[in-house]
């Protein structure tokens, strides 16, 4: 069993930055490989970002490439999500997750967190 508790949300006008922070306890480490995704109000939730189990390996979703970076610390067992030149429509909760499956499949996540909320204002 794996839980997640993000943090790091909030509320930022358009252009600015935020850092989500992900910590996972549990079965983690190098077990798993995280992922990033977003649900906007009235819409499904998507993909953003995700990371392989070493860490070498990253996957983005197009509407936030060369905006968001996803990073992890297996020492401190956290996944962070780096977000900049934020616009209106990132607006979201966003979710971090833990997958058995490649970093590449965007789907078949094992295990979720509750949620951070992200809000950009224009």
């Amino acid at each position: 069993q794996v839980q997640l508790i993000e943090s790091g949300g909030g509320l930022v006008q358009a252009g600015g930055s935020l850092r989500l922070s992900c910590a996972t306890s549990g079965r983690t480490g190098s077990m798993y490989a995280m992922g990033w995704f977003r649900q906007a109000p009235g819409k499904d939730r998507e993909f953003a970002a995700a990371i392989s189990r070493s860490g070498a390996g990253t996957y983005y979703a197009d509407s936030v490439k060369g905006r968001f970076t996803i990073s992890r610390d297996s020492a401190k067992n956290t996944v962070s999500l780096q977000m900049n030149s934020l616009k209106p429509e990132d607006t979201a909760v966003y979710y971090c997750a833990a997958s058995t499956r490649s970093y590449l499949q965007t789907d078949g996540y094992d295990y979720w967190g509750q949620g951070t909320q992200v809000t950009v204002s224009s």
